[in-house]
């Protein structure tokens, strides 16, 4: 076990004092020290604070006297994240700080939250909330923001906060000592990020294993929003060297505004940072819209169509529908600059629009085929093959033209 563990405690030590010291205390009896930082801004602090309110405005680009005279959420709050996260990532760099714990309620977890947001995956986060037993959505966002319901509001220590408190310290001590790794098994090799839908899951199955036997770690994520912005943030902080962008309904169900809907820059990381990538326009045949259990919505009522779950409806996109995912694709792809392969299965994009699948349409198809052809930048290499997007030599030919570029 490396050096002694420091913990960061986000908490408003006006409010919140009590058990912030509580906290301190907790780490330290586990043989672990506490860095207790105050992003409160009103009142007066209950406990001694090692990051003060007043260091942390200032750190935030601007005086906490300030902030006082017209004390507002709205002006505060974004001050007191900006300076809460330039302390972290600084003792981050430095190796003086390894987790972090907040505490609050509505407010103090939006604070404490967007904080945690913008350090590192694998960096411990814990936070303490009365809205843990709620969507917590908001809070987590794509990071691995580790949410524990206080069960009862954070005002005062008794025997049930006592325990929640503690078993909070325990698990950030914990995973501080746990030093989670995020660099793939193989060091010389660049762990490798895959899209992936369960409209093509056996594609990717075939793709894992022959990754593997080349020597090469994997990491896929569910293309439903939340997991290609996160497989995309990854690429941001270096974890992921490579892509298989094998699916890319997200691009359907934004153009249509519907459930997978990806960000907004949603398939431009790995162009922009140069990395190698092959990509496949995987299961974006069809839209994924939440629903009523089993209700069909009238606007969609005249498509081929079937339901992924009972609440998940699916319409298959027609030919002028389909074109226009094509052109999205093109606009996003505009930021690739080289180091990529398009690879074309023109015989269906997914199990739903396989030979025999349930949503099958080449005409549909060969529209979206037409568009990327037309318009693909020089700078990406199209390559198109007679398969359907999950048979086994389509994805070898993938995976192999991927390995290419990354040994090339």
């Amino acid at each position: 076990m490396s050096r002694q563990k420091i913990i960061a405690v986000l908490a408003t030590l006006d409010t919140k004092g009590d058990e912030a010291q509580y906290l301190r205390e907790e780490i330290e009896r586990l043989g672990a020290q506490a860095l207790l930082i105050d992003i409160g801004v009103i009142g007066s602090p209950a406990a001694r604070a090692d990051v003060s309110r007043e260091e942390l405005a200032r750190l935030g680009g601007q005086e906490l006297s300030e902030l006082q005279q017209n004390p507002t959420r709205e002006s505060a709050t974004p001050v007191m994240i900006a300076g809460a996260v330039r302390v972290l990532r600084e003792r981050l760099a430095q190796g003086t700080v390894h987790g972090v714990l907040g505490l609050g309620g509505f407010q103090g977890t939006g604070l404490c939250t967007a904080v945690m947001r913008a350090l590192p995956y694998g960096f411990p986060k814990v936070m303490v909330s009365t809205a843990a037993s709620g969507d917590t959505s908001s809070y987590v966002g794509i990071k691995d923001v580790t949410m524990m319901f206080s069960v009862a509001d954070i005002l005062g220590l008794n025997a049930l906060t006592r325990g929640i408190l503690t078993n909070a310290a325990g698990a950030a001590v914990g995973m501080a000592r746990a030093e989670a790794n995020m660099q793939p098994a193989a060091s010389d090799k660049p762990l490798i990020g895959i899209s992936n839908l369960g409209v093509l899951t056996k594609g990717t199955q075939l793709a894992i294993e022959r990754f593997q036997a080349k020597g090469y770690e994997t990491v896929v994520f569910h293309a439903i929003g939340s997991g290609g912005a996160a497989m995309e943030e990854l690429m941001r902080e270096g974890v992921i060297g490579a892509v298989f962008d094998y699916a890319m309904g997200e691009i359907a169900d934004g153009v249509y505004g519907v459930l997978r809907a990806g960000t907004p820059d949603r398939l431009t990381v790995a162009g922009k940072l140069g990395l190698p990538q092959v990509l496949v326009p995987g299961g974006a045949e069809h839209l994924g819209i939440l629903v009523e259990e089993n209700t069909v919505p009238e606007a969609w009522k005249d498509h081929d169509q079937l339901f992924h779950s009972p609440v998940v409806f699916v319409p298959r996109l027609r030919a002028d529908e389909f074109a226009r995912v094509g052109a999205e694709i093109l606009r996003r792809l505009a930021h690739t600059q080289g180091n990529a392969t398009l690879m074309l299965p023109l015989d269906g994009t997914s199990s739903y629009g396989a030979p025999a699948g349930p949503l099958r349409d080449e005409a549909s198809d060969a529209a979206l085929f037409e568009t990327l052809r037309q318009g693909l930048p020089d700078s990406i290499e199209l390559i198109e093959r007679p398969y359907h997007a999950e048979h086994p030599e389509f994805v070898a030919e993938c995976v192999d033209r991927l390995i290419a570029r990354i040994e090339g």
